[in-house]
């Protein structure tokens, strides 16, 4: 049997309880109505898909968002923590897995931010560490000294004391077209070369080398078996503990082991780990996220050929902006803490799965699926 949807009341607006099904015949953008535009934010991982599975219903409800020619018609956006591989390659597989054409302008990842940072160490030499293809990620981002921690590692000797036990090699991102006397040249510069920063990218794969050798950067101002120096700057892409994968239980996340690596570099070095963290649930990532509804919300004026002064007059300030997330405390605290005009809504695909809403943070709606979700928002925001 299908749970009921809980609503919450808001102590600052005043919500129905609306019917799932709604007309297909809609115009979010009608040149006859004054009705400020809104816009939709997904979770990924226990929203729309698991793995590789779409859930709840996702294709439908996306292909909802769309008219029948396949273009855009509701400015949305996926919202996710994950990552590890570039906006453009996780767009087109969204696509194939969703059956909708996917813009990379569309996709924020918890590397995503990573962007604003290019200016800063541009051409100083960075660590990536994570699941994927993290320094082919901040390549793209326009870092040109970067070297996945497989890569770093391998230039040196012993570093990691427990890889004669593996079972599992790891092949460094190294230029095959590259010389025997190429490669130890790269490997002095690399071995006399501080690292100026550590970006934890994606989930890591290998804990005990990734801590050890992070905490070899850390300790010694960026260059390994050396003495103590200052610490190099170090970002996570998020601090979730857990996330939803298709294991039934949730999965430990980056804030697993950013709290296994700060715990052990605390008790070996006298000045504490220093870091910054990015990802929902912080503001500035669901600012970032109105920010680029809006660009796509002006390209679709453009497109139906609106005039400038009406395009300005509706930018700036979308009515509502929707999260639809599986995580409490990530998903729906973040769109709690980003403003009045986001509107919460939790599923029970991922992380929840409980018959109420939750008691610490509440979501605005509490739907079984995405299609749930979307079915009420577009029965709200879309009547003819």
């Amino acid at each position: 049997m299908r749970h009921r949807l809980f609503r919450v009341a808001s102590h600052s607006r005043s919500r129905k309880q609306l019917p799932l099904l709604v007309s297909r015949s809609f115009s979010p953008l009608s040149s006859q109505s004054d009705r400020p535009p809104f816009g939709i934010a997904f979770d990924i991982d226990g929203v729309v898909l698991l793995g590789d599975t779409p859930i709840g219903g996702s294709p439908r409800a996306l292909r909802r968002l769309y008219d029948d020619s396949g273009k855009l018609k509701i400015p949305f956006v996926f919202l996710t923590n994950g990552g590890g591989f570039s906006e453009s390659k996780r767009a087109q597989d969204l696509g194939q897995l969703l059956g909708v054409n996917i813009l990379p302008s569309q996709v924020i990842q918890g590397h995503t931010p990573f962007k604003q940072l290019v200016n800063r160490f541009e051409n100083e030499l960075v660590v990536a560490v994570g699941k994927g293809e993290p320094a082919a990620v901040m390549s793209e981002y326009g870092y040109k000294n970067v070297l996945s921690i497989d890569e770093y590692t391998s230039y040196f000797d012993a570093i990691d004391p427990l890889a004669p036990y593996k079972k599992w090699t790891t092949k460094p991102d190294i230029d095959q077209n590259s010389t025997s006397k190429e490669t130890a040249k790269r490997k002095i510069s690399v071995q006399t070369q501080r690292v100026q920063a550590a970006f934890i990218v994606s989930d890591p794969v290998d804990w005990s080398r990734d801590i050890q050798v992070l905490c070899d950067i850390l300790r010694t101002g960026g260059l390994p078996g050396r003495e103590s120096g200052k610490q190099p700057l170090l970002f996570f892409a998020n601090d979730d503990l857990e996330y939803q994968a298709t294991f039934p239980a949730e999965r430990l996340g980056m804030g697993a082991f950013r709290i296994a690596l700060e715990a052990i570099y605390n008790r070996i070095n006298p000045i504490p780990l220093a870091y910054t963290s990015y990802g929902k649930p912080n503001p500035f990532v669901y600012a970032n996220a109105e920010a680029i509804a809006e660009t796509l919300l002006r390209n679709l004026m453009l497109l139906n050929k609106y005039g400038e002064n009406s395009i300005n007059h509706r930018l700036g300030w979308f009515k509502t902006l929707y999260m639809i997330g599986d995580n409490p405390k990530i998903d729906i605290r973040g769109a709690q803490r980003a403003g009045d005009r986001w509107f919460s809504i939790l599923t029970r695909t991922g992380v929840f799965k409980g018959k109420d809403n939750h008691s610490e943070f509440p979501a605005d709606l509490v739907v079984d699926t995405v299609e749930d979700a979307v079915d009420f928002i577009l029965r709200k925001e879309c009547r003819s």
